[in-house]
């Protein structure tokens, strides 16, 4: 497949409603969206590096220097016969892993539609229907929190994630368990605690919890061996997990026994894959995360989410979760038992809207040979 144009746009998408968590508050989304050309077909991936440098050091600004200087310039113009030749091009740029999946994920859905295969099916996909669950901000009260619970339950959501932070824990998921005894129910903290806050999680312990997500610092193992050791509830790794070497760490440190895998944090579907495979021999399960993606990112994290280990209920929630208008067609919905149809079309399976793509585009660059 010869890579014959590439086009990066910088996006910004108005959220309906502020994402609190213990980084802070988010009113909109910044990504990257990349269109690969080739072979008469088109691949769109999506970066999702931030606006600020909270979540991870790559940003909006660092994600573009990457591939408009690096990663773009490995790949245009040649003959790739499959996306380990790319990333093997590009193989010494060190980090930026976000920068590194939107492009990569551009290339999986053009060699994918040049197979006339779907995505889902590309990456080694066995289901067509997943299990989703929602992430729901810090809110300001117990009542406003089971209000917005109820409300996503009522849509059919199979698991429900509330984000946490010192000051905002304990009687969230007091009062959630008492009010909802049976629901699959797990805490995100994204790094907010130390180990001086053991006493918590050991309360936490008691509110049968299908996981802790990143209680402990982002780029942290060891502490979590330590944190783990002390809890029945398994923990997951998600800010600390680059890599299939970092989830090798964290599985014989014992410092998780559960993975959460995002395609933008590890590199790409590839990595992806790699995590995926080893956590399904160690009998470890993962779950597919997400940054508030597009439709674009979406469709790709659906396809991944199609994988046979991944077995618990992924952050893809509906489109209109998130946004009022996507930038693709159809946008995606929950089903009413609580999953997601798998998308069968070639490639991510979702036509982009260009209309659409064009209002939310704050800047473009497209790159000839």
């Amino acid at each position: 497949m010869r890579i014959e144009k590439i086009e990066l746009r910088h996006i910004k998408m108005v959220l309906v409603s502020p994402f609190v968590t213990s980084m802070g508050t988010e009113y909109d989304e910044e990504h990257i969206i990349v269109r690969v050309d080739a072979n008469g077909v088109t691949g769109w991936g999506e970066s999702v590096a931030e606006g600020t440098p909270f979540y991870s050091y790559e940003t909006v600004q660092t994600a573009w220097h990457i591939l408009q200087d690096f990663l773009i310039p490995s790949v245009l113009g040649k003959d790739l016969a499959n996306v380990d030749e790319a990333i093997a091009g590009y193989a010494k740029v060190r980090g930026h892993m976000m920068a590194k999946a939107g492009l990569e994920a551009a290339l999986w859905d053009a060699f994918a539609k040049t197979q006339n295969i779907s995505l889902s099916k590309m990456l080694g996909g066995t289901r067509e229907k997943i299990d989703v669950g929602v992430s729901i901000g810090i809110q300001s009260s117990v009542a406003e929190l089971i209000k917005k619970v109820e409300g996503y339950l009522a849509e059919g959501y199979k698991r429900i994630k509330i984000k946490i932070s010192p000051g905002y824990d304990l009687q969230f998921v007091e009062a959630l368990r008492k009010e909802f005894p049976n629901i699959l129910l797990q805490v995100d903290a994204n790094s907010a605690y130390t180990l001086d806050d053991l006493s918590i999680f050991k309360r936490m312990d008691d509110y049968n919890l299908l996981l802790i997500e990143q209680p402990l610092g982002y780029e942290d193992i060891f502490d979590h061996s330590k944190l783990q050791r002390e809890l029945k509830t398994p923990i997951c790794l998600d800010e600390s997990i680059h890599s299939l070497d970092d989830t090798r760490a964290a599985i014989e440190l014992d410092s998780c026994r559960i993975i959460n895998i995002k395609p933008g944090r590890v590199g790409g579907f590839t990595e992806s894959k790699l995590i995926h495979d080893y956590c399904a021999s160690m009998n470890i399960p993962v779950w597919c995360g997400g940054m508030l993606e597009s439709g674009i990112g979406r469709a790709g994290n659906v396809a991944l989410a199609s994988l046979s280990n991944f077995t618990l209920p992924g952050d893809i929630s509906a489109t209109k979760r998130y946004y009022k208008e996507d930038i693709v067609d159809p946008e995606f919905v929950v089903n009413p038992d609580g999953t997601m149809d798998v998308p069968t079309k070639p490639g991510i399976g979702v036509d982009v809207n260009m209309k659409v793509l064009e209002k939310v585009t704050v800047k473009s660059e497209t790159y000839k040979k």
